[in-house]
């Protein structure tokens, strides 16, 4: 057997280490979500029990847990539907060259450089400066497309920067009309992409805090919650929120990924339907 040079192991460590710094603090929370109803926020533990996850489920004086979380669930689902749409028109309108297409591309980008503290302060004010109303549903729903939107961009145009265009020719000479070819030949091969385009729009959204912290209005969400109780809550209560949260996220990414399995055993088996009637 070969033997490992010393940079090998060095580098295992390092990346050993980087996996303990990125996952370490959220096996913390989940481990210390499970103490025992004398338990505190730190170590030791002081038994192991279901008691705080029991806590999320009754009536809290701290909040509105599961109101701020369907409100991050919604607006999640809105942000998500709307960064993959506009990102795909984006996207077909970019393959072809126009009269400032570099200046609007820096412009939908520049969102990304800006401190997000101050998009949230901006849009803020402008609803107010206009007499509308503040809100999760509208100016937070905003604040957040200004996240989403660039990196939903910048995956679109790279797919169809390398996107081969002879397929959609063959879908014309055999009599396919615009759509017919967009709906049965170019969603289908770029499906996978789309499902990880909503899939960063609802997992940007829904743990978003500093954009939206000034433009939810009365009601918060999830993050905004959280944050609230992390300075009036003394109990592990907190940790066992996080823990479900955390699962919860876990199960959205699995959906999306076992999505994406599900669409490519679909498009081996059936190969592309165009041509076909709408």
């Amino acid at each position: 057997m070969e033997k490992r040079p010393l940079s090998f192991y060095v580098l295992a460590v390092f990346f050993g280490l980087f996996v303990l710094f990125l996952y370490g603090p959220t096996l913390t929370i989940g481990i210390l979500s499970f103490q025992g109803p004398g338990g505190g926020l730190t170590f030791p533990m002081q038994g192991v029990s279901l008691h705080w996850f029991r806590e999320l489920f009754e009536q809290q004086a701290v909040g509105d847990i599961w109101g701020a979380f369907r409100r991050s669930f919604v607006l999640g689902l809105m942000v998500m539907v709307t960064t993959v749409v506009v990102s795909v028109m984006a996207g077909l309108a970019f393959r072809k060259r126009f009269k400032g297409s570099a200046v609007l591309f820096y412009m939908a980008i520049t969102s990304l450089v800006i401190p997000s503290i101050l998009i949230s302060l901006g849009v803020g004010l402008i609803f107010n400066q206009l007499g509308l109303k503040v809100h999760w549903a509208t100016s937070g729903f905003g604040s957040q497309l200004t996240w989403t939107l660039p990196f939903g961009l910048l995956i679109m145009f790279a797919v169809f920067n390398r996107f081969d265009k002879s397929y959609e020719e063959a879908a014309r000479d055999q009599g396919a009309t615009h759509w017919q070819t967009i709906r049965h030949v170019v969603l289908p091969i770029i499906a996978p992409s789309l499902i990880g385009v909503a899939l960063f729009g609802f997992t940007l959204s829904y743990d978003e805090f500093a954009r939206t912290l000034l433009t939810s209005g009365s009601y918060n969400t999830l993050p905004l919650e959280v944050f609230g109780m992390t300075t009036n809550v003394t109990t592990p209560v907190i940790y066992a929120l996080g823990t479900l949260t955390t699962l919860f996220s876990f199960g959205i990414i699995g959906a999306f990924m076992l999505s994406v399995w599900i669409a490519g055993r679909r498009r081996a088996r059936l190969g592309s339907d165009a041509g076909k009637g709408v």
